[in-house]
């Protein structure tokens, strides 16, 4: 009798369940990712088209120049006493609106500390011009 070859029999990865564990990874991925959103400036814009008419008694000017320089209703002040500066006149006026306008050429930074100085002082009513 002839002997018969004996076959090895090599081992074998299963890749059926593959896709079903890519999938499931993907899944998961998807699930526990979160996205970090920019929040923005916390604002309440008026409706297009609304305007209202008011006393130039009741409207403090803050100017912002390209430089950084802060004027309030003429003079120059820096940015640390900008709150007081407020704080001064709506105890004097609590119907003040104050109105930012920056130079298009302003720091962003620069922007929104003298806006969040004007908020810390209690400015509830805050106009933000558009620059000419």
């Amino acid at each position: 009798m002839i002997p018969r070859s004996k076959k090895i029999a090599r081992p074998v990865i299963p890749t059926a369940s593959l896709p079903d564990i890519a999938f499931l990874l993907i899944i998961f991925f998807l699930v526990t990712t979160t996205m970090h959103m920019d929040k923005g400036i916390g604002l309440t814009l008026p409706a297009l088209g609304q305007a209202i008419e008011v006393q130039k008694k009741n409207i403090c000017h803050i100017w912002v120049n390209a430089l950084g320089e802060i004027m309030c209703e003429g003079e120059i002040i820096p940015i640390a006493q900008l709150r007081e500066e407020v704080k001064t006149r709506l105890a004097e006026n609590p119907r003040l609106i104050v109105s930012l306008k920056a130079d298009r050429e302003t720091q962003y930074e620069v922007f929104i500390d003298v806006l969040d100085q004007v908020k810390l002082a209690g400015a509830k009513r805050i106009s933000i011009a558009s620059p000419e």
